[in-house]
């Protein structure tokens, strides 16, 4: 049910039913492909209608199940396509452990490829089957190409995939398994983001890259949908939701979600959001403070799914930061490192990037940005399967005994 697609730089307007449909569905002509992000407007009143003739109560526990809320034809929905309805951990000695309310952990790891980018991936392939593409493409730190590779394997079109040479072996293997044609490239992430854009323009393959395409974003919005559906069962709308932040389209994604759910009544506040970013890659602070993104800088973080030094979405993240009232928090990667083990310890396992968000919180709390008594849902993105060098560090090696009970009570009694 949309109603307009909207530049989020200079305001214009666009309406799919218009001659202009098959042009501006993409980046906005008049500001251009580096500024003109888009931004699906729905009629919400549609929306309410339908959902009183078919409640959501009556639907299948998957992100499809708020198909008036995508930009897909009724018949482009892929039901096989299983994806979303992730659990969440009430996380109740952490919460006492931080003097918080309540800690939710919402493991996006229990995706098909282990991963919240499912979300985006399963609707942009939707998308490029119903335009006719007959291959995709996209730029990844790896999640996204690895829930790219995933969907496309599924929907059985060619799927090309950019990565920095630094991907996660586990990444790669899941890319190669799943069929894609892997460009490992020997530059950053901005190197392959940009390589990709020129590919998929000379070779014609639809671009699934977030930053450049808006359709993907809606795709994850289903998780802040789905959040608003779920926390009912735990207190209501928590205080703060949590996520860590990239190129800035997940964040974005969730706040545009909740604040839509809001909208049809489904909640009654909003949260404010947490965003958190590595130290060394911290764009964002500055862009929320100049409204412009800094000069790109060198640093580096062992979360590689956040290790993107220029967001090709920033406004879109900075923009759903002012609207929720929210701050930023960087954390370092020994954080990051404490938060995996701490994850963990209480049932999740998260890789670094997801477990920065985690370690936003301990930071927020620490510096009484998040109130003692306030309560928390924290967006673990992916699983720890996808970096297991990381989470082997975090975690520490095994003990190695000799295969005997006196060697089982020696190592006891050196732990003690």
């Amino acid at each position: 049910m949309v109603e307009k697609l909207v530049c989020v730089n200079c305001g214009a307007e666009y309406f799919p039913q218009s001659e202009d449909a098959p042009v501006v569905w993409m980046t906005c002509p008049s500001c251009g492909p580096a500024e003109g992000i888009l931004d699906f407007r729905y009629d919400l009143a549609a929306v309410r209608d339908s959902w009183l003739d078919r409640p959501l109560t009556k639907r299948e526990h998957n992100h499809w199940r708020y198909a008036e809320l995508l930009p897909l034809k009724e018949t482009s929905l892929r039901l096989e396509w299983r994806v979303g309805w992730t659990p969440i951990v009430d996380a109740q000695r952490l919460a006492t452990e931080l003097d918080l309310e309540r800690v939710l952990l919402k493991d996006e790891g229990r995706n098909p490829s282990a991963s919240f980018k499912d979300r985006a991936s399963s609707v942009g392939v939707a998308h490029a089957l119903e335009v006719g593409a007959q291959a995709i493409a996209c730029a990844s730190t790896g999640n996204a190409a690895t829930s790219l590779a995933c969907h496309a394997a599924l929907a059985g079109i060619e799927a090309n995939i950019f990565v920095p040479h630094t991907a996660p072996e586990p990444k790669l293997a899941q890319l190669l398994v799943f069929g894609a044609r892997v460009f490992a490239v020997e530059g950053s992430y901005d190197q392959a983001y940009q390589l990709c854009s020129s590919a998929c323009e000379h070779f014609g393959w639809y671009n699934r890259n977030c930053a450049i395409n808006p359709v993907l974003v809606e795709g994850k919005k289903t998780a802040g949908l789905e959040i608003a559906e779920q926390v009912a069962a735990y207190g209501g709308v928590p205080d703060w939701v949590a996520v860590s932040i990239g190129d800035g389209c997940t964040i974005a994604g969730i706040w545009k979600g909740l604040w839509e759910m809001h909208s049809l009544g489904i909640i009654d506040r909003l949260p404010r959001l947490l965003g958190v970013q590595a130290e060394e890659v911290a764009p964002i602070p500055y862009a929320l403070k100049h409204m412009k993104l800094p000069e790109p800088g060198d640093g580096k973080t062992m979360a590689d799914s956040i290790d993107v030094q220029v967001p090709r979405n920033w406004r879109k993240a900075v923009n759903s930061l002012g609207e929720a009232d929210g701050r930023v928090v960087c954390v370092s990667d020994d954080q990051i490192l404490a938060a995996i083990r701490l994850s963990g310890r209480h049932g999740v396992f998260a890789e670094p990037a997801a477990a920065a968000a985690l370690a936003g919180v301990v930071e927020a709390v620490d510096t009484r940005i998040i109130e003692p008594h306030e309560s928390v849902l924290v967006m673990i993105t992916g699983s720890g399967l996808k970096d297991i060098r990381s989470s082997i560090r975090a975690g520490g090696e095994p003990q190695r005994i000799k295969p005997d009970l006196a060697s089982v009570e020696a190592a006891v009694e050196n732990v003690m």
